[in-house]
């Protein structure tokens, strides 16, 4: 039989080849997606870090498995809006008091300041598909106080929520997976007291070494990102924000570096703006932070450091 194959052919290649055009996608065994409100959420883990100025103390005492309180002291300089390109800032100081209740279905947060706002939130799992959501802010400024009800359903391969709040909003979004590893989905939304709607459309592509990401809106907003895991412990990231009605365009790239005992991460955007983040843990429910803004363009310097306890 060997002298039947073809000269300059190996008799394997009479046997047919398995190409990945046979590799056919199972559509009855595809992944659930995430949420449609966190499609960037990779990508913000490395260009959105919670940066601050000043000093900042955060105390967390648990009183048992699922009950906590908490306590934080923050002191530095709050940005007041100015019609000028210089930024203002005054000095500000407050306190801040919460209780936190963790229950494997049930989450509950609330939090007290002594310049009288007072937030809320809640996370119930009702079933295993359905979880209701709610966020709640109220202050003694008039127009500042506002309330948001989300209900979200997580089917095998899909994800939908409608949400609505104070001022006559209502929203619903829907994200689909198409094959193992790309999913779409698409919002809307009505804002009766501003008499505006919008809608919106999103694409995710994922894999074990990267995360893309395209959402556009007739808003107006462009918004790409893209995330490349180099390792376990390190991430790249960069993302694209253009709005075609304004004309503005801003780009950023950063890591995530996440060591054995602390995580830097950093960006650097096209406006010249530098930010960096260190979380160092010092010891068993210690940890100290530095945070680092400086943005020479509009001549803004913004340092703070802090420690988490608990």
């Amino acid at each position: 039989m060997a002298g039947l194959v073809p000269p300059g052919a190996s008799p394997d290649a009479s046997k047919p080849a398995h190409s990945k055009a046979d590799e056919k996608t199972d559509y009855t065994n595809l992944p659930c997606p995430i949420p449609y409100e966190e499609l960037h959420r990779e990508a913000l883990m490395s260009l959105k870090p919670e940066t601050f100025e000043g000093l900042r103390f955060d105390f967390t005492k648990g009183l048992n498995q699922k009950f906590s309180l908490s306590h934080s002291v923050f002191m530095g300089p709050t940005e007041i809006p100015s019609q000028s390109a210089e930024t203002i800032k005054i000095p500000t100081a407050h306190y801040e008091f919460g209780t936190n209740f963790i229950d494997p279905n049930l989450m509950l947060i609330g939090r007290v300041l002594t310049d009288g706002r007072l937030n809320a939130r809640l996370k119930w799992d009702l079933t295993d598909n359905f979880t209701v959501k709610a966020n709640a802010q109220l202050s003694n400024e008039p127009h500042m106080s506002h309330g948001m009800f989300k209900f979200d359903y997580k089917g095998k391969d899909f994800r939908s929520q409608f949400q609505m709040g104070n001022g006559a909003l209502f929203g619903a979004s829907y994200i689909q997976s198409i094959t193992q590893h790309l999913s779409l989905g698409g919002e809307v939304f009505w804002a009766g007291q501003h008499r505006k709607s919008g809608t919106g459309y999103a694409a995710r592509y994922e894999t074990d070494k990267m995360v893309a990401t395209g959402q556009v809106a007739n808003t107006g907003i462009v918004a790409l990102s893209y995330v490349q895991k180099v390792s376990d412990k390190v991430s790249l990231a960069t993302d694209l924000m253009y709005n075609y009605m304004s004309r503005d365009v801003t780009a950023s790239v950063g890591y995530d570096y996440i060591l054995r005992q602390c995580r830097l991460r950093g960006k650097i955007d096209s406006n010249g703006c530098t930010t960096s983040y260190l979380e160092e843990r010092l010891n068993m429910g210690l940890n100290f932070i530095l945070s680092a803004e400086i943005d020479h363009r509009k001549k803004d310097y913004k340092f703070g450091f802090g420690l988490t306890v608990g």
